[in-house]
C-alpha cells in the first residue's frame, strides 16, 4: 500500500463527511509526507463536522493539512441538515388535540400540528383520538 492509499484509508471518516456533507474538494494527495486535502465547505457546521472526523481518526492530525474555507454558494445535501425530531405519543382517557398540544408545545391553538402529522389517521379538528392511539408529534 503506498502511502496515499495508507493515509486516504486512515483518514476514511473524514473523506466520507467530505463527500457526504457536499463539501468541494480542491485537491486531494500527498504533500511532504502528509494528506493533503483543500477545499470548500458549505458552511462552518460542515466544516466542524468533517474536522471532528478528522480528529477522530487522529487527534494530532500530524500527518494531515486541511485548508477548507467556507463556500455559502454551496448547496447543503439533505445529509447535512439539521432533521426535525419527532415522538410518538399514546392517547390517554381525557385528551384531545388541544391538550395534547398544550402538553409539547405549550399552546394548545397549535394542534393542527398533530393533525399534519398524522394524516393517516387525523382528518380535522373533528377527528376522534382513542385511549391506546399512537400519534406522532412533532418537533416544536
Amino acid at each position: 500500500m503506498d502511502r496515499f492509499d495508507e493515509l486516504k484509508t486512515k483518514y476514511q471518516g473524514a473523506l466520507t463527511a467530505v463527500s457526504e456533507y457536499g463539501v468541494r474538494l480542491d485537491n486531494l494527495h500527498v504533500q511532504d509526507n502528509k494528506l493533503f486535502i483543500r477545499g470548500a465547505a458549505p458552511n462552518q457546521d460542515i466544516k466542524n463536522a468533517v474536522w471532528n472526523k478528522i480528529k477522530e481518526a487522529d487527534a494530532t492530525y500530524s500527518d494531515l493539512m486541511c485548508d477548507l474555507r467556507i463556500d455559502e454558494s454551496l448547496p447543503v445535501p439533505a445529509a447535512a441538515q439539521p432533521q426535525a425530531q419527532t415522538q410518538t405519543y399514546v392517547v390517554k382517557a381525557g385528551d384531545s388535540l388541544w391538550k395534547i398540544a398544550q402538553q409539547f408545545y405549550g399552546k394548545g391553538n397549535l394542534f393542527q400540528r398533530i393533525i399534519d402529522a398524522n394524516p393517516d389517521k387525523l382528518e380535522d379538528e373533528k377527528s376522534v383520538i382513542h385511549p391506546g392511539d399512537q400519534l406522532v408529534i412533532p418537533a416544536a
